[in-house]
């Protein structure tokens, strides 16, 4: 199935695909983007973002949609499925001079019918919360550029707060605010809150509570990314330097970190139960972190250029109590499930798969879905099974999307394999284990590089290896030889290699050494050799922009996809479709759809 969309047909904009649940179909109909349709030039401006809300509206129209294109921000009723609203009679529209808009959230804790409180970060560094149903600003944050010169790359609501809320930076800062406080007319004075590996907090030192009330400095170069854990506890940042760090929020403690295959980190999404992080960034991969355990158990390759979103489907994701061989039911079942349970099977995971461990009668087959979007114009979607998740299981025969190279980290007492044959493609692969010596020669999709002789301790299944003494040039890593010669030049140009930090983050002690550097980082439980951990392979990989793809948000009833010329695409989900064919409608004018 990752096979479809190959050779000829790459150049094609998809306009519906398959999954195991059914078919994924586009709605023109139902496609939002700016009042007059036209695309936009996005040559130097930002990221087209998304932003959804719920007003608890008595009609049943109680979404909101707002996004961003260029120096103007929208803000409509959201129909789903349905027929887009009037794209001529937006609810607020609102045009900036000198700046532009970089992202934005609502609050849902307090959105009604009649108020909703919005977020909006600026190229410039302000942030300004609006009303768009009163129409009013209330305020202006940063708004002399005293706190922060750089640009806003990402700003959300604490959770469970009506007015805190936290921005991150170009510089590498994150501020927490509060809605009631000033910013005050000078630039502020800090004072040492606490420092750790490579991040520090400060707070804010005046007679007068003031904003920020805190300043997180994080890493090297720009903070990309942030977002909360499902019970708001944990924070996970991803940087220009590489690095997925990931914070006690109250506590201002560091919990564990992870640093990228080359490049800066530029996405980050956290699993419905808080389990599992996934981010994506500038090696073409998305990277699979568990948070229990604070190591990397899965990497998935199918992007031709820089993830930029990754996000997992709340509803997608299952657990089933069921042969662990087997998908759970028929594609009509598994619908049927969907449909029928939505968030709660999502938010059951995290009870269910602690039976997981305990149950060896009847054990629990999980399945987490997230997907990606890249600046290769492609949508990928992912499935994390049980054979990723649970390595110490027989490796399962239906799974045909993951290619697992090796076995991961094989629990203690166990027989460790030398080869093993691939269950999904017939290939012979090493198994390469903790404890064995590697023979490069076994390895078919691994670089060359001679690998050390590396332990592993039965500590709670983390893995602390040792630095391979193999690694002499950080320039001789490839992504199975891939040559991608229409992207060099933007890797060579953006590449982060020179802000890679000084310090490592090494919460599991894997470096002897306080100073490290990329090279030093590769083969250590911060960032394992491609070998070294299962390589996914999506389920689906289909283009279906012309322009690089900077939204994936995903919904009840349907996903919800941008691009950069300030499209937003919805497409329904199985058996999803509106009253209104798809089929039926007059083709796009906005030449997104073939």
């Amino acid at each position: 199935m990752a096979a479809e969309g190959g050779g000829k047909e790459m150049n094609e904009i998809k306009t519906q695909f398959t999954t195991r649940e059914g078919v994924y179909k586009l709605l023109t109909h139902s496609e939002y983007s700016r009042p007059n349709r036209v695309p936009f030039n996005s040559q130097g401006s930002n990221p087209v973002k998304v932003s959804f809300v719920n007003v608890n509206d008595q009609s049943g129209n109680g979404d909101r949609i707002c996004f961003n294109v260029g120096r103007e921000l929208y803000f409509y009723i959201y129909k789903g499925v349905r027929k887009a609203a009037d794209l001529s009679k937006p609810i607020d529209k609102r045009i900036y001079k000198g700046t532009q808009p970089t992202c934005h959230d609502f609050n849902h804790l307090t959105a009604t019918a009649e108020s909703v409180s919005l977020l909006v970060g600026f190229s410039a560094g302000q942030v300004q919360l609006i009303d768009p149903i009163k129409k009013e600003t209330s305020k202006l944050f940063n708004e002399e550029r005293l706190i922060d010169k750089s640009r806003v790359t990402c700003v959300k609501w604490v959770p469970g707060s009506e007015s805190l809320f936290l921005v991150s930076h170009a510089s590498g800062n994150m501020y927490l605010y509060n809605v009631e406080h000033t910013c005050g007319t000078t630039a502020p004075h800090y004072q040492l809150l606490k420092q750790g590996d490579n991040y520090s907090v400060h707070t804010c030192k005046s007679k007068s509570t003031r904003n920020p009330l805190l300043k997180w400095t994080v890493g090297e170069g720009a903070l990309n990314e942030f977002a909360f854990s499902p019970d708001g506890k944990f924070l996970a940042c991803v940087s220009q330097d590489g690095f997925l760090r990931v914070f006690n929020f109250d506590a201002v403690e560091l919990h564990g970190t992870m640093k990228s295959y080359f490049g800066g980190l530029l996405c980050v999404s956290w699993s419905p139960d808080g389990k599992y992080i996934v981010a994506g960034g500038e090696d073409d991969l998305v990277t699979v972190w568990s948070f229990l355990d604070c190591r990397v158990i899965a990497r998935g390759h199918g992007h031709k250029s820089w993830v930029s979103v990754v996000a997992f489907d709340h509803y997608t994701t299952s657990v089933e109590e069921s042969d662990p061989l087997e998908f759970s039911g028929s594609d009509e079942d598994f619908q049927e499930q969907v449909a029928n349970s939505g968030r709660d099977r999502a938010n059951s995971t995290q009870s269910r798969l602690s039976q997981r461990n305990s149950t060896e009668s009847r054990p629990v087959s999980v399945t987490y879905r997230f997907g990606s979007v890249g600046q290769d114009t492609q949508l990928c979607l992912w499935d994390l099974t049980e054979d990723i998740l649970f390595p110490h299981l027989p490796l399962s025969r239906t799974r045909t999307h993951t290619n697992v190279m090796n076995a991961s980290i094989p629990p203690p007492g166990s027989t460790i394999l030398t080869s093993s044959t691939n269950a999904t493609n017939g290939s012979t692969s090493g198994a390469i284990t903790p404890g064995v010596n590697s023979i490069s020669g076994t390895l078919p999709r691994s670089n060359s590089l001679p690998h050390s002789t590396t332990s592993s301790t039965p500590s709670g299944g983390i893995m602390d290896s040792a630095i391979a003494t193999g690694v002499s040039k950080f320039a001789t890593l490839s992504l199975h030889e891939r040559k991608e010669r229409h992207h060099e030049k933007d890797h060579k140009r953006n590449h982060s290699m020179g802000h890679i930090s000084s310090k490592s983050s090494d919460k599991l002690n894997v470096l002897t050494k306080s100073k490290t550097d990329a090279a030093k980082t590769l083969g250590t439980a911060l960032c394992p050799r491609m070998e070294d951990v299962p390589l996914l392979e999506p389920l689906i990989c289909k283009k279906i922009a012309h322009e690089r793809l900077t939204v994936l948000i995903f919904l009840e009833d349907c996903l919800v996809t941008a691009c950069q010329e300030g499209f937003i695409c919805t497409w329904a989900r199985p058996g999803k479709v509106g009253l209104l064919s798809s089929q039926n409608q007059a083709s796009s004018p906005s030449g997104t759809v073939v």
